[in-house]
């Protein structure tokens, strides 16, 4: 598998925020998002190839940690992503899984499914990026794959939310799988990778979530460490 970092940290992100994790992050995607913050996995994928044995043996270099991240890029469209995910759930450890919902599960290991569509903020420049563009717009939402996550494990919603009125359209896409969604599932984070940003635009998601009965995700990461590797 090439895997663009494997890193102990907090969860910076979800219903499990400042947990101790180690993350392992695959490189590769199949997506192209404007404002990617991990472009090192997903626009220029590097990395380092490893086997499913050499991955689990740096998790469990973190002994005290029992929260394991798989998280990319996409982790869904990595090679043996199914065997990684069953070896790391064989030592005892619960997996989340960080993942745009655009590939089906297929009985994964899994404990938290974190599934971030992604909105039309997303899209990359039409004119820079004609090709990516077009195939992003064409996989981004896939409302079938959500439901087979959703249906089968427990889950949380992340999306990422630039301006006020991304919230009428992820409430479009939450109808549109026709289950119930409760609200606390469903939590929104302010697109930034600066912490002036961030709390900039808190302010007005934070008032939304109030109104809407959403759950604010700030992103503790970025609180702690900034936007860099390895955090």
């Amino acid at each position: 598998m090439l895997i663009s970092e494997i890193f102990h940290s907090l969860q910076g992100e979800g219903e499990l925020t400042g947990v101790p994790s180690v993350f392992v992050r695959t490189s590769g995607c199949n997506l192209r998002c404007a404002w990617c913050d991990t472009p090192y996995a997903s626009w220029n994928p590097e990395g380092e190839v490893r086997t499913v044995a050499q991955i689990v043996a740096a998790v469990e270099a973190h002994p005290s940690t029992r929260h394991a991240v798989l998280t990319g890029g996409e982790p869904m469209i990595a090679k043996d992503i199914h065997a990684l995910a069953t070896e790391i759930r064989a030592t005892g450890r619960h997996i989340t899984i960080e993942t745009a919902a655009t590939v089906a599960p297929d009985g994964i290991a899994c404990d938290l499914a974190s599934l971030s569509p992604k909105l039309l903020n997303s899209a990359p420049d039409p004119v820079e990026h004609v090709a990516w563009r077009r195939k992003h717009e064409a996989t981004r939402w896939q409302p079938e794959v959500v439901r087979a996550w959703i249906d089968r494990y427990p889950y949380q919603f992340k999306f990422v939310v630039a301006r006020p009125e991304d919230i009428e359209e992820l409430e479009h896409m939450l109808a549109a799988l026709h289950r119930e969604i409760p609200r606390h599932k469903v939590l929104l984070m302010p697109e930034a990778i600066t912490l002036e940003k961030m709390r900039g635009r808190a302010a007005w998601l934070g008032e939304l979530c109030k109104a809407r009965g959403y759950r604010y995700a700030h992103r503790l990461h970025i609180e702690l460490y900034g936007n860099k590797r390895g955090t």
